[in-house]
């Protein structure tokens, strides 16, 4: 063979290869789950169980604590109370039998009361979801949080793994998107969208930013529906879409919140994709979830940034926590 002829030859097949290889490289990789990528093993390790927890730092608890300028404490979680909105078959019921429970005892005549609860416990009204929460079917197996596989630590009496134990305590820089006052409403409709220009535009006029490591709280104004029109309240709801959400995800907060049941737009961008928000967040992202605030007075003082508050209650293996967060200005 021509010498001259076989090294065209072999420059020719390498062109050939390059531009081959960028036009593989050009094209839009094959979704690996119904989410898009594989989105596992996390960035704290392959057995993390605390997800965007590990972000909050000593250094970000002190920036919290640096807020504090006032004392002033805002509890945003709801009264859980017979007639508060619910879904499906979740009940509450609260009893105090006998009333007195029991007593009297000794000469100083000593009465006590205890009650007994049934109900839901990490799901209803002001609700906080964990990590083991939500998960995505992927080829048969159902995969939540780091890969994890619940065919290997599920369990009727509480998960084995990524329970509301793991979570620990939240204690970080807080922040108010009051969409609904920005946007001039006194309540977003339902199935309102909320937009990452509604997101920048908010937090321009409020004069505040998103950080590393926050909790970002959405309020629509549809949680004063609470209580007074159950049935608009469970129809839907005004909040973040997908697309918004995953804007958050690359802010690294730690969690989302809102004066809704969901957080994010009911329905959704896209109805065949249900919930996709809550998948981003705690499913890929280890991001956690906080539903059914009481935002009204913390709007109503204009309070955007604060040290936020809350300890989940460590009941073992299990999905998520009521709570009553509270907010320090």
């Amino acid at each position: 063979m021509d010498r001259k002829f076989f090294h065209t030859s072999l420059w020719c097949m390498a062109i050939v290869a390059a531009v081959s290889l960028l036009a593989a490289l050009s094209l839009p990789a094959k979704a690996q789950t119904p989410t898009g990528s594989k989105w596992w093993p996390s960035e704290w390790g392959p057995d993390d169980q605390r997800g965007a927890m590990n972000r909050i730092t000593p250094a970000k608890v002190l920036e919290a604590v640096s807020l504090i300028k006032e004392g002033k404490i805002y509890q945003l979680g709801r009264v859980y109370e017979p007639g508060m909105p619910l879904f499906g078959n979740r009940h509450y019921s609260l009893t105090i039998p006998g009333v007195p429970t029991g007593g009297p005892f000794g000469t100083n005549k000593l009465v006590y009361n205890d009650e007994m609860f049934s109900g839901e416990i990490g799901q209803i009204g002001t609700q906080f979801d964990g990590l083991g929460h939500i998960g995505t079917r992927v080829n048969g197996e159902d995969i939540f949080y780091n890969g994890f596989k619940l065919s290997e630590f599920g369990d009727s009496y509480g998960l084995k793994k990524i329970g509301v134990e793991n979570v620990g305590v939240f204690f970080t820089r807080g922040v108010l998107l009051d969409v609904a006052a920005y946007k001039g409403v006194d309540r977003l409709e339902v199935g309102y969208v909320i937009t990452i220009d509604d997101i920048k535009g908010t937090l321009e006029k409020e004069g505040i930013d998103i950080r590393e490591g926050d909790v970002v709280i959405f309020r629509t104004g549809h949680g004063k529906l609470w209580m007074k029109d159950n049935k608009t309240y469970n129809s839907g709801e005004p909040g973040p879409g997908v697309t918004a959400i995953k804007w958050l995800v690359d802010k690294k907060i730690v969690m989302t919140a809102s004066d809704t049941w969901a957080t994010e737009a009911v329905p959704g961008e896209d109805p065949d994709r249900p919930f996709e928000g809550h998948q981003w967040l705690m499913n890929r992202n280890g991001i956690y979830n906080l539903e059914n605030l009481d935002l009204e007075e913390l709007a109503a003082d204009k309070v955007y940034e604060f040290a936020f508050i809350f300890a989940p209650l460590r009941l073992k293996g299990a999905t998520g926590s009521p709570g009553n967060p509270i907010a320090v200005r």
